[in-house]
């Protein structure tokens, strides 16, 4: 009997203990998501619902960090994906009748203006009035055609958006595909390094590196949400391939950090670590994995990304908890730390958290939050400053480092920080 009442108190023992533990995090959590889901719908949306839609057409292609549109700005078919995805999820999550009008707005706009009707794909940029302006067929941009139109048919079931998506991955997989060693080729800004297609999809190179980290990781991540809503057996053939890739080929192993320039062989033409990109692509595979549905390609995911949370931790947060973009050589490259890297490193940091249980990711996440809300959020107009610098020695507005630049152009947009905060939303109960 007494040895029964030892083993009891024990069990009790440990049982408070894992409660406690347990409570302490769920209560940490809880007030991240909090925040974060506040400043979601009260900030950046509520931002770009007010200053980004264009009276005549779409949105601006470019607002101020007041919210004062450049009225003849050219609008970039990356933004404009972008806002598609941004608030198709956002009415998916919110069913806010709101983002509902201005995912539509968007989605109409898209299919109107940038979707080429002679060759297929969808352009660079249009000018302020909606006419083709580059009309090259950049795969980035492609890839977030893909992304945004399907997440529309997604949240609407708007038939017209999932044809348009599987029409440019098809041309996407036609023309920009290696079907010897996999990936594509083409990247963020091809036109200008000489790597492009044009309008006809005829590929123009005059570098070796073809192939791009930065590229292939949104291609996974088109991939991923195209194949949510259309199970065709090829597309299912793609994603596993290009998780293959990007885990395997794209990724070293062994420093934890991904290749960024290559080769049509996927040679590595340059010691950059982008950190950025690592801590992003590390839910973005786990994501990708469970969205194909093999528990052996999960398992494995998810070990790969909390190995790149762990190094993106020890080498990439700076003292005062925010992620530096990249580096190379071992040097920083730049001179600023990006809004967009750190709303990716919350997101990472969650999924290692919730993968591995170990409270030090959940602690770098509300580190990096609490940067985020000392350096990057704008109390004064909206949304976020898009960087602030290294030595966080600037000032704007009583807070150091962010100010200037604009909060709506063809790669500032709402789909980085309001993704952060949809993802946090869904991850924590």
């Amino acid at each position: 009997m007494k040895n029964i009442k030892i083993f009891a108190i024990i069990y009790l023992f440990i049982v408070a203990s894992c409660t406690t533990k347990t409570s302490e995090e769920d209560k940490i959590a809880a007030q991240l998501k909090q925040e974060i889901v506040q400043d979601l719908t009260e900030n950046i949306l509520a931002f770009w619902v007010k200053y980004a839609p264009d009276p005549a057409g779409g949105f601006y292609g470019t607002v101020g960090s007041d919210g004062t549109p450049r009225e003849n700005s050219s609008k970039g078919g990356v933004l404009n994906a972008r806002i598609i995805w941004t608030f198709s999820s956002a009415y998916r999550i919110l069913k806010d009748e709101q983002y509902l009008a201005l995912a539509n707005r968007a989605q109409r706009y898209f299919l109107d203006h940038f979707i080429d009707p002679v060759y297929g794909g969808s352009y660079m940029t249009v000018a302020a009035n909606g006419d083709p302006l580059d009309t090259q067929k950049n795969t980035y941009q492609n890839a977030f055609a893909v992304y945004g139109l399907a997440e529309h048919y997604r949240a609407t079931g708007n038939k017209e958006s999932l044809d348009a998506a599987i029409d440019i991955y098809r041309k996407i997989i036609e023309y920009a595909y290696d079907p010897v060693k996999g990936g594509l080729i083409g990247c963020i800004d091809c036109q200008r390094l000489g790597i492009y297609h044009d309008r006809e999809w005829k590929f123009n190179s005059e570098l070796a590196n073809p192939k791009t980290m930065n590229n292939n990781l949104h291609w996974l991540e088109a991939l991923t949400n195209l194949y949510r809503v259309w199970k065709d057996p090829g597309l299912k053939k793609h994603l596993q391939e290009q998780i293959h890739v990007m885990s395997n080929i794209v990724l070293n192993q062994k420093t934890w950090h991904q290749h960024c320039f290559l080769t049509m062989d996927w040679e590595n033409l340059r010691e950059v670590d982008s950190m950025g990109h690592d801590i992003e692509f590390s839910w973005l595979l786990v994501e990708a994995a469970e969205v194909l549905g093999d528990e052996e390609i999960i398992k494995d995911t998810r070990r790969i990304a909390v190995n790149l949370a762990t190094v993106q931790l020890e080498e990439g947060i700076d003292e005062r908890g925010a992620m530096i973009l990249d580096k190379e050589d071992g040097q920083l490259r730049g001179g600023s730390l990006s809004w967009w890297v750190q709303s990716e490193t919350v997101v990472g940091f969650v999924n290692a958290w919730q993968i591995s249980g170990d409270k030090k990711f959940l602690d770098a996440a509300v580190r990096t939050w609490e940067w985020i809300k000392t350096y990057l959020i704008d109390y004064e107009y909206g949304e976020w400053n898009s960087n602030a610098s290294y030595n966080q020695q600037r000032r704007d507005n009583g807070r150091e480092g962010g100010g200037g630049g604009s909060k709506v152009s063809q790669f500032r947009c709402p789909y980085h920080n309001g993704r952060m905060g949809m993802e946090i939303m869904t991850r924590i109960p």
